[in-house]
This record gives structure tokens, C-alpha cells and sequence, in this order.
């Protein structure tokens, strides 16, 4: 290969996600240490579709990758680039490579790969190709069969090690003779997965190859490819897996879902982003911490070698700190969507009357995510409905009275938090109760629920007929 095909010393990472599911939580971590790695550095974030399993691979799950890679705002500088629309290149090279001897036609049937496996287990020896179609000076190879198409195989050196200081892991030595001739194309004449990687790192100039640990036993063969292709070798970095809060692979029940449900559950891409930042790597002590300090702070040496533990609770703690820095207007603009979702007509004359910024800033400390804020949301929305048993147990004979005369005082006053807050003081004074033997019938008939913030506080963010109309009705109710 010409000088002109060598990898720049610019630094180009990239996120090769295969298109056969939703882009998970995992695969989103692998992708932000690639896109911080890269923004660190200054360098080239690309993202590659690896596409070749035709018959997994789905447009919607293409849509999928893309819309978590935009939520999440991990924006590459090239692609996307899908395999399947280079096929024509990956042949091109296989030629090359036949051409060179660094690759050879093996015409073994399924038949005869199994029994040589069947042979080598009962043997006790590990099962791979044992090289019979495989070319060496002075060989005799068998004739040639006219009726079975020939895969293609990497002709593999035998002897030696192939050695990589892994950003991850530190130094790892796998011997070559553990290592078979690899197939990298099919008898149909499709290229496989280890070879199409190798291609497209080689020629897109992949200087950092920053991938889950489960790849790690393709590393040494995509090595010897690229070795054999006269390519610069990029570095590797191994990332362990995540696993679930019982030290379990993580699965569906413990968050390996979509990354858009974290959208459609209510937490924000800044929180996490910064959760999954956390999660198997460090900085110091450092917990909360913005984008641009995880591009300025990034590197791999702080990757932890161990699997990380996903923990909802503290997802959760982590969105609800964002959730209080954020600007009640943002909130609110989020917000209203699920409210809509909930049936909430938002342009009815009340809803208008009401303040959903305001409504949110007065919530959002008790929230955990986005859905928590508008379910908050919606007992100012929504109509009480207390049950039966609910308004026999709370609206005792004593605080009737007490509720009637802050109707009337509602009348007279002005209508803000201060001045509500006197009637009510009034109220109890004059009824000779306490504050929580007139606040918790309040809320219940105005809000249908016992326990929300500052009764002044959720009262004055409501309009004042409302306010009027729900305690009478709800007398009305409890008699």
C-alpha cells in the first residue's frame, strides 16, 4: 500500500454499532468514551453501521441508533458509513490479498468441518481449521472440487504472538497458535465481520479503537489482517461490561432497554450522559460534572478494569440534580408534552390561567424525572377525585366550617402567596385548629391528594375561581 493510504497521527475514533436492536445503554457508554476520547483530543468522531447480517439487520433499528445517538447529542464529524454499501471495496481487497498469498480458497464442505471437530474433541484438543486447503511450499493440496463453492481464508502466521498494550487492560499476549485461518468471506462471496472492521478502520484511519471487552478475542486476528494489509495499527482499548445492581449481566429488568426509554421515562441526555460517564470511569472524586469537563478531563487510564454496576437509584438522584439546576422555563417546555400525553388540554381557559413554569419550579425538588414532575403537574390540571372513604376520613365535622370560611376569605384578599398564606392563618386561629388539620382537607379537596408542597404556595400558582369552585364542590361531596 502507498504512504498516501497511512493513518494520519490526528486522532479518529469511532462507534461501529451493529444495526440488529435499539442502541442499548452499554453500547451508548462505548460510544461517549469514543466521542470524549476523540473531542479531548481535538481529533474525528465517526460513525460506521455495521450492516453485513442481512437478514438482523432492520432500517428501524438504523432509526433507533441514530435517534439515541441525537438525543444523547454525540455528534460524529463523518458518516454515518454503512457496509453494506462498500462490499464492492471489501472484494477488492480479499482479490489483493489472494493475489499476495495472504489469503487462500478452502474448499472444505460442513461435512468435513465436522468431523474434523468431532475428531479434535474427542481427541481433546480445541476445535479449529487444521489448514488442509491452506498453501506452504512443497504441499500437495487436494484436487480441486467442481461442486462446492470455496470460502476464503486469512492465511494466519503461525509461530510468534501478537502483542497490544491495551488502553484498557494493559499489555496482553495471545499466541498465534491459538489462532486458526480465520474465514473472511463466505461461499456465497460475502465478507464477515472481522474483515469488514479491519477494511474500514484501516482505510477511515482509525487511530483509537475504543470498543466493549467483549471484542477483545477479535483483536489479535484483526491485527494480524491489518499486519498482513501493510496497515498502521490502532490502538485498542477494552471497555469491561456493565452489569446489573446483582452483579448479573445487565439485562432488560435491569435497565438494557433502548436508550430513547430513558427519554420516553423522563430523564434528561445531560444526566445521562454524566451517569454513564461515571459508570466505569473517573474523575477523582468528581460526581456532577459537566459535558465539556468530561471532554477536558477523558482519558482512558481511568477506565476501571472491572465490570460497572448500573444503579437506577442513583440515575435517578443524578436527573433530579440536573433537574433543580435547569431552568423552570426548559422544564416546562418539557413537561408539557407528557402533560398533553395525560390528557391535560393545555389551552383549555383554566390551564392557560396557570403558570407551568412557575408549577415546575415549585415541583421539580421533589421529582426524580421528568414524569414525576407532571404527574406533580397534574393536580393542578386535573380535577380531584377523592374517593368516598377518602373524604370520610379526612374531612372530619370540625374543619367544615374552617374550610368554608377560607372560600369566602378567597373572595376578599389578594391573590398572592403572602396573602393566602394570612387567610389561612386567620382560618386556623379563629377555628382554634392546627395547620395540619386544615391543610391536608385543603389539599384534598383542591389538589385530590393529602401531601403536596407549601399550601400557599400550590394555592396562589392556581386561579382563584378554581381554587373557590373545587372547596365548594368538594364540600358538597363530603356531606
Amino acid at each position: 500500500m502507498s504512504s498516501s493510504d497511512l493513518p494520519t497521527q490526528r486522532v479518529r475514533t469511532r462507534f461501529a454499532p451493529s444495526p440488529t436492536g435499539f442502541l442499548h445503554i452499554g453500547g451508548a457508554r462505548t460510544a461517549l468514551y469514543a466521542w470524549a476520547f476523540a473531542r479531548h483530543h481535538d481529533g474525528d468522531f465517526i460513525l460506521r453501521i455495521e450492516d453485513t447480517d442481512l437478514e438482523r439487520s432492520t432500517p428501524a433499528a438504523v432509526r433507533a441508533i441514530l435517534d439515541g445517538m441525537a438525543w444523547l447529542d454525540l455528534t460524529h464529524d463523518e458518516g454515518p458509513f454503512y457496509q453494506t454499501q462498500r462490499m464492492d471495496r471489501y472484494r477488492e481487497v480479499i482479490a489483493q490479498m489472494l493475489q499476495d498469498g495472504s489469503a487462500y480458497r478452502c474448499y472444505c464442505t460442513r461435512e468435513e468441518l465436522d468431523a474434523m471437530r468431532a475428531a479434535q474433541e474427542a481427541s481433546g484438543a480445541s476445535p479449529r481449521y487444521d489448514g488442509r486447503w491452506r498453501p506452504e511450499p512443497g504441499k500437495t493440496l487436494p484436487p480441486v472440487p467442481v461442486d462446492v463453492p470455496p470460502v476464503i481464508r486469512f492465511r494466519n502466521p503461525i509461530g510468534g504472538s501478537v502483542v497490544w498494550n491495551d488502553l484498557v487492560k494493559g499489555p496482553i499476549e495471545v499466541s498465534n497458535d491459538e489462532l486458526d485461518d480465520l474465514i473472511i468471506a463466505r461461499s456465497d462471496g460475502t465478507p464477515t465481520y472481522n474483515f469488514c472492521v479491519v477494511v474500514d478502520d484501516w482505510e477511515m484511519q482509525i487511530t483509537h479503537v475504543i470498543r466493549g471487552d467483549d471484542h477483545v478475542n477479535n483483536t489479535p486476528r484483526q491485527i494480524n489482517i491489518l499486519k498482513a494489509l501493510g496497515a498502521q495499527l490502532p490502538e485498542y482499548g477494552h471497555v469491561p461490561m456493565i452489569h446489573g445492581p446483582d452483579g448479573q449481566k445487565l439485562s432488560k429488568r435491569h435497565g438494557a432497554v433502548s436508550v430513547m426509554q430513558y427519554d420516553e421515562d423522563g430523564y434528561l441526555p445531560e444526566a445521562v450522559i454524566n451517569y454513564l460517564a461515571r459508570l466505569g470511569w473517573s474523575h477523582g472524586d468528581d460526581e456532577v460534572f459537566s459535558r465539556e469537563q468530561l471532554v477536558q478531563w477523558f482519558d482512558c487510564a481511568h477506565i476501571s478494569r472491572s465490570p460497572a454496576r448500573f444503579d437506577f437509584a442513583k440515575l435517578t438522584w443524578l436527573n433530579n440534580l440536573y433537574l433543580k439546576a435547569m431552568p423552570d422555563d426548559r422544564i416546562a417546555a418539557l413537561v408539557a408534552p407528557r402533560l398533553a400525553a395525560r390528557g391535560t388540554a393545555l389551552g383549555a381557559p383554566e390551564a392557560v390561567a396557570m403558570d407551568l413554569s412557575a408549577i415546575c419550579g415549585l415541583v421539580k425538588d421533589r421529582a426524580g424525572t421528568l414524569n414525576e414532575i407532571a404527574d406533580l403537574a397534574m393536580m393542578f390540571y386535573a380535577p380531584p377525585h377523592p374517593s368516598a372513604e377518602q373524604l370520610a376520613e379526612v374531612i372530619k365535622p370540625e374543619a367544615r366550617p374552617a374550610l368554608r370560611a377560607f372560600a369566602d376569605a378567597c373572595e376578599r384578599i389578594d391573590w398572592t402567596r403572602e396573602a393566602i398564606a394570612t387567610a389561612v392563618k386567620q382560618v386556623i386561629t379563629e377555628h382554634q385548629m392546627k395547620m395540619p388539620q386544615f391543610a391536608i382537607p385543603a389539599r384534598l379537596l383542591v389538589f385530590g391528594r393529602t401531601q403536596t408542597p407549601a399550601l400557599d404556595a400550590v394555592l396562589a400558582l392556581m386561579p382563584r375561581e378554581l381554587v373557590i369552585h373545587r372547596l365548594a364542590q368538594g364540600l358538597a361531596h363530603a356531606l
